[in-house]
């Protein structure tokens, strides 16, 4: 909360006195209904009311009027922070020329404003891409830190899954031509900055069931008041007497009965909750995303980049029979020492255990990059040839020379593969030398990680395109509940559709075009920004870090965000025990001398009573602020260990806390003002 934000959310907080402002909260709609009728007791002093115009009324109208604006303050707060982002983002957002290729071939210079949908543009290096789109010519390194706020630049390529770009991000190398995707006003930072500052914020399904029943417990209490106020005045009629309950304390009451706390802050929990998410980098189209993230029990996550490292590693040299295991490293290091993959680099690395070290590769030396088609990759020198590949590919390798792998090869490779690695086979002049064993290296944490979540209740599901004894192998290290092996799009559809209709509530991430039926279908849908435009239009969360593992994160958020709502409804309800010791004995006390019994907290009298316990209820609002927006600690607990200690610490608390609160108010103005 920086100077900039609180001062423009004070502002805020005057401006949203505006009736059309007030009406969209009902509960606070009541305070501020209130405060008016409040202020006109005591300007006009009409109808005969009998405290019309006395201090009392005017404190009343005061602190009512106050309750209001610390509502709306809290609201404010909360888009204090969306407001800067989106300010920050419409920075970057310029009308900027750009180059549109016509039928002929040619390109015209054009304002960025005037693409549309399906044009096509060519953005070379230092200028910035005019629109949304996808690659379909060229691979260029692109400058995204306006958005993602990653500095390192990122490779944008046609064909595959990074061939997404985002307008007003910057090429930096090459050219691309570019497939405009949107027209101008539904760009993807069009849609950022709507939902950071929160004009694109819709309720959630929770959020308005439990405004409904606080509206129902509103109107309850108005006829519990009315009701009160009649009963009071026909008791005073028949014991001949004034009655002694004024209109103004009978407003004090109402509000003080009425769930104003968790009406006052309802809605900054939401959007304090969607900031937490922008500052996790994600984007959410929705908030019924951010609800439903923390209601989901079924994870599917990719194996490669969130439960493993994606980059394989060189483990061990398997030799085949009669081959000693040196001369296996010798040849797999020979083959790898142009390779700069990162299985490539391992094997270097793993070969120089056995004492080969500083090899220098000279001009004598051909070497055979990997291909797709070949699947095989390795270099010739001297009259040697070493290849090193995947099984298949070296079978048949051999098979044009007449010669096959041997069985105890054969073994290696299951092996391998029962650990959940990748097995490479190494021949050297058409002889196989033995089986180097990629492992498939799974990331530090993460089985604490599932374990935790299995606790909370959720289940977590592995997705691999690997064979289902490799993917058995690795989904037993990480410890996940399920996998769903050499998976396809239609497989994953098919999953999610399986688990929905069991009445479960599914989150998955994916990046491809092959994800986007999946990602339709689940109810947390996290695409990766790296990923194609049909990915991002499929799913209701962006992930601007495009990080397989921020699914767990956005899930956390999502049970923080239902956790505090919870937390602070609980307090707001426990308040009004407190509140109702004070206000109601010190209002019927004239009429009904017995009710003195219910004065347990010793207030001085009626009317510090009533004043302590609406000024509680006004300053308990600000007290909250910072807890709405920071949001309940996470904890990996199950739901109803959950439920319990939220009990003890929110419900018992807020019974507690305001008799203390309102006792010390009471006290200051009894000496203070002499109530």
């Amino acid at each position: 909360m920086t100077p900039e934000i609180r001062k423009r959310a004070l502002v805020d907080s005057f401006a949203k006195l505006d009736i059309r402002a007030q009406i969209k909260n009902p509960v606070m709609f009541l305070v501020y209904l209130s405060a008016i009728a409040t202020t006109l007791i005591f300007f006009l002093g009409l109808f005969g009311i009998k405290d019309a115009g006395s201090a009392y009324v005017a404190a009343i109208a005061i602190i009512l009027w106050l309750t209001v604006l610390f509502g709306n303050y809290a609201e404010s707060i909360a888009e204090g922070r969306g407001k800067a982002q989106a300010a920050a983002l419409r920075s970057t957002r310029k009308d900027v020329k750009a180059h549109r290729k016509l039928p002929d071939g040619t390109f015209e210079e054009v304002s960025s404003t005037d693409l549309r949908k399906g044009d096509i543009v060519r953005v070379v290096a230092g200028e910035q891409i005019p629109a949304d789109g996808d690659v379909i010519a060229g691979a260029a390194s692109v400058d995204e830190s306006a958005i993602t706020g990653e500095s390192a630049p990122v490779i944008r390529e046609s064909g595959g899954d990074r061939s997404a770009v985002t307008g007003g991000t910057n090429v930096l190398s090459d050219q691309l031509e570019i497939q405009v995707s949107n027209n101008p006003g539904e760009s993807f930072l069009d849609k950022m900055i709507s939902m950071v500052e929160g004009a694109a914020r819709k309720k959630t399904p929770n959020e308005i069931a439990l405004q409904i029943f606080l509206i129902a417990l509103t109107l309850i209490f108005i006829v519990v008041c009315i009701a009160l106020y009649a009963y009071s005045d026909f008791v005073a009629k028949q014991l001949g007497m004034s009655n002694p309950t004024s209109i103004t304390s009978l407003v004090a009451l109402l509000v003080c009965l009425a769930p104003t706390t968790i009406g006052a802050l309802l809605s900054s929990i939401g959007i304090a909750g969607m900031s937490r998410l922008n500052d996790a980098n994600v984007l959410a189209m929705s908030g019924r995303a951010i609800e439903a993230a923390g209601d989901v029990d079924i994870l599917m996550l990719d194996k490669t980049g969130t439960i493993t490292l994606g980059n394989r590693q060189a483990s061990e040299f398997m030799p085949a029979p009669g081959v000693d295991e040196k001369e296996l490293a010798d040849a797999a290091q020979l083959s790898s020492l142009a390779d700069q993959t990162a299985e490539g680099r391992s094997i270097v690395v793993l070969a120089k255990h056995y004492g080969i070290r500083e090899r220098q590769h000279t001009e004598n030396y051909h070497f055979i990059e990997f291909s797709a088609r070949t699947k095989m990759s390795g270099v010739d020198y001297d009259g040697h040839e070493i290849r090193k590949g995947a099984v298949d590919a070296i079978a048949q390798y051999l098979a044009a020379k007449g010669k096959s792998i041997p069985e105890e090869t054969y073994h290696h490779v299951d092996h391998v593969a029962r650990l959940g690695g990748t097995p490479l086979v190494v021949v050297k002049d058409y002889e196989v030398m033995g089986v180097v064993y990629l492992k498939d290296i799974v990331k530090d944490g993460v089985a604490a990680q599932f374990s935790a979540l299995r606790t909370m209740g959720i289940k977590t599901i592995m997705i691999t395109g690997d064979n289902p004894v490799t993917a058995a192998a690795i989904a037993a290290e990480a410890g996940v509940d399920d996998f769903l092996a050499e998976a396809t799009p239609e497989g994953k559809l098919d999953m999610i559709k399986k688990f929905q209709k069991a009445g479960h509530l599914v989150a998955m991430t994916g990046d491809g075009t092959n994800d986007a039926p999946a990602l339709a279908q689940a109810d947390v849908a996290v695409a990766m920004n790296t990923g194609t435009q049909a990915a991002k239009e499929a799913g209701n969360m962006v992930d601007l870090d495009s990080s397989p593992t921020k699914l767990i994160e956005i899930v956390r958020i999502g049970k923080q965000l239902l956790m505090t709502r919870g937390a602070l409804t609980t307090f707001s309800f426990a308040n009004d025990v407190a509140k109702y010791f004070a206000i109601i004995p010190a209002m019927f006390v004239g009429l009904f001398p017995q009710l003195g019994v219910l004065n347990i907290m010793g207030l001085s009298s009626g009317e510090s009573a009533i004043l302590s316990a609406i000024i509680y209820n006004a300053l308990i609002i600000v007290a909250l602020i910072p807890l709405a927006l920071k949001g309940v600690k996470y904890r990996a607990v199950p739901a109803a260990q959950l439920l319990k200690r939220n009990l003890l610490v929110y419900g018992l608390g807020g019974v507690v806390a305001p008799f203390i609160a309102i006792k010390i108010i009471d006290l200051i103005l009894h000496f203070t003002i002499g109530l």
